[in-house]
């Protein structure tokens, strides 16, 4: 379902949509506001799933370069004209070989919703073909985090960057939700690689192992269908979590800043 927002910012120009989207979402999305915690300075970051760029425009300002990859070829223009000089957009999906790929949105968006995707669901009712390629075929190095954001296509972006999760062991900040695809596979494929699960649930991080993910989204999973001014404003005591931090064993996130959550 289209929410009132939506459609009205169908109707706007894409750079105010943008400045308004980048301006909410470390509200919407508080992992955002605590790069500090997890993401290290320097290197490259790549962020999967560019959307209007509000991971992106914050990466840039911590990293020394940022590869973006969207496919939407509306929004990738709006990031090639808005994003600082040290960020790289590239017009394709992130997948597991390099070819064509269907993506699909709802009716009337043009991925403006952010909810476009290679798999297809029920709230999909067209496709645009796009390129879809492999983060290891992008020549990039010294990769120090990683925010995959792809609707259920998590596994093929992971398995497109496995010499850079072997080389590198980058941060990974994945979205994963079980209303969408199993999230099992993804993190059997990461923790088999040496990589522990995180959650930041309110103001704390919790080891994923010690969250109920699924439960949680079940219980929340309302919020998903509100629009992201709506969802902006719910306590983050509240909120939908879909946001998974993948750090490689031995390391936590966070300091005296961001502590982990005490026992019991």
């Amino acid at each position: 379902m289209t929410t009132v927002a939506a459609a009205v910012a169908s109707r706007l120009p894409t750079r105010w949509v943008g400045s308004a989207a980048c301006a909410l979402y470390p509200r919407f999305e508080p992992e955002l506001g605590r790069l500090a915690d997890f993401c290290p300075r320097g290197g490259t970051a790549i962020d999967i799933g560019g959307w209007y760029g509000p991971w992106s425009r914050r990466l840039a300002a911590r990293c020394d370069r940022v590869v973006t990859m969207e496919p939407v070829p509306h929004l990738a223009r709006h990031l090639r004209s808005t994003l600082p000089h040290n960020a790289r957009v590239v017009q394709a999906a992130a997948s597991d070989h390099e070819s064509t790929a269907r993506l699909w949105l709802p009716a009337g968006d043009r991925g403006d919703r952010g909810v476009s995707s290679l798999a297809r669901r029920d709230i999909h009712s067209y496709s645009v073909t796009v390129p879809a390629v492999t983060v290891d075929s992008l020549g990039l190095h010294d990769v120090r985090f990683v925010k995959v954001d792809v609707d259920g296509e998590e596994l093929p972006a992971l398995l497109g960057a496995a010499g850079v999760l072997q080389r590198d062991r980058p941060v990974l900040l994945v979205e994963l939700e079980t209303r969408i695809r199993p999230i099992t596979p993804v993190i059997a494929l990461l923790t088999g690689q040496g990589y522990r699960g995180w959650v930041l649930a309110a103001r704390y991080w919790m080891p994923l192992a010690d969250f109920d993910l699924a439960g949680h989204q079940s219980r929340t999973e309302h919020l998903v269908h509100r629009g992201l001014l709506r969802r902006a404003l719910v306590p983050r005591e509240g909120r939908y979590i879909n946001s998974v931090l993948f750090l490689p064993a031995g390391r936590v996130p966070g300091g005296a800043s961001a502590p982990e959550r005490p026992p019991g």
